[in-house]
Parts: C-alpha cells; structure tokens; sequence
C-alpha cells in the first residue's frame, strides 16, 4: 500500500544529515586480478560509474578505511539497487542526496567515521540519529563541510565528472525545511536521476586512504 506524503516526509527527516544553521544544514566484489605474461600481475580496483541524467560520476572506494560500507555499497550497485533512483535532494554549497528515502527494508551497516575530510566531491554515508543506522542513502559534497568530519561514514571520492556534480548542484529546486526550520532539505524541480550504477574495475585507480 503506497506510503502518505506525511509517512514520506518523516522518513526523509529521520535520514537528515546535522547541520548547524539553516543557511547551511546537511544533513562487493574483491578487487580484479589479471595476468599478462608469466610474472605479471596487475590488480585491478574497483571504482563505482553513475550514469546520471545530467551525466556521468566516477567513485574511487575508500576499501580499507571503511569496508563495511563500501561492501554495501558496492552490493548495492551490483544488485541494481540505486537504476532509476533520483538525487533528491539538492543543497548547492552543501551536499546533493540520493537513493529512495529510505523506503526499504535493506540493512544498516556499523559506523565508520572519519575516514576522509568532509571535501568537494567526498561521497558519506546518510544516517539518522543513531550511528550504526546508515543504509542506502548517500551523499556527495559539492564543498568544504569539515563540521560533519567524524560524525558520518565517508567511503570514497568523485574523481572523474566533477562538473557533472556541480551541474546536479546548480539545478533549481524547491525549497523544503525539515526539523523546524533547521535542515534544508530542497528538492530538485527537474528530476535528476541516476540511470544506471556500475562497478568498474580500472588498473589504474588508486585506493583511497584517510587523509
């Protein structure tokens, strides 16, 4: 039975990621190996291609800082979870969110904070007010956001489309305040989807550590 817009709204708001004024709130496979000749052995890591409406992301994985995450994550993609599904939510100077607002029944994974610095282009983990609720909702910074670093799960990096990013960010939106006024939680007037997820395995991609 399809869910009410109030059931809805309050779904997403359990979802925000903090933030700390209404002007700027917030809210797997194992990597490839081939062999070319009798010694050599070139490992292959995986990174995440989004096909958006808008065009295309690249995510390099932070597989070692946060492997919990990112095996969910990439499960996610490999099962087409994220085909079809919308960025949501658009705050320009702040994060662009996608996934489906939580309306499913996907488990949580534990949390791994501080991991990366809150930067353009750093893809978190959404959550609700408990740490280990993350699921399926992610984000990506389109700026600096260091009063969110080690308080979410960052778990890799856009690094091929950034202008894409920043054209998801631009897009007019609808303004909707959640929590009193205290999160911005706007919605994009034109869709903006995601069309197709993959998992991409590229010899050269450089895992992602902490910085």
């Amino acid at each position: 039975m399809p869910r009410s817009a109030t059931s809805m709204t309050l779904t997403l708001a359990l979802l925000f990621l903090v933030g700390v004024s209404t002007s700027q709130a917030i809210g797997p496979q194992d990597p490839e190996t081939t062999t070319e000749g009798p010694a050599a052995a070139v490992v292959k890591q995986q990174v995440v291609v989004l096909d958006t409406s808008l065009g295309t992301l690249v995510i390099e994985l932070a597989e070692e800082g946060a492997p919990q995450t990112v095996a969910n994550f990439k499960r996610l993609v490999a099962e087409g979870f994220y085909d079809g599904l919308p960025f949501y939510r658009v705050v320009a100077g702040h994060v662009v969110q996608a996934g489906d607002g939580g309306e499913n029944d996907q488990p949580t994974v534990p949390g791994e904070f501080g991991v990366l610095p809150h930067v353009n282009g750093v893809v978190g983990l959404a959550r609700g007010e408990a740490e280990d609720s993350g699921s399926t909702e992610f984000y990506i910074c389109v700026a600096p956001r260091p009063h969110l670093d080690g308080r979410y799960a960052t778990f890799g990096r856009v690094v091929e489309g950034l202008d894409v990013l920043a054209a998801i960010a631009a897009v007019e939106v609808e303004e909707q305040w959640l929590n009193d006024g205290q999160v911005a939680f706007h919605k994009p007037l034109t869709p903006v989807l995601i069309e197709s997820a993959r998992l991409e395995g590229r010899s050269d991609a450089a895992p992602v550590d902490s910085e």
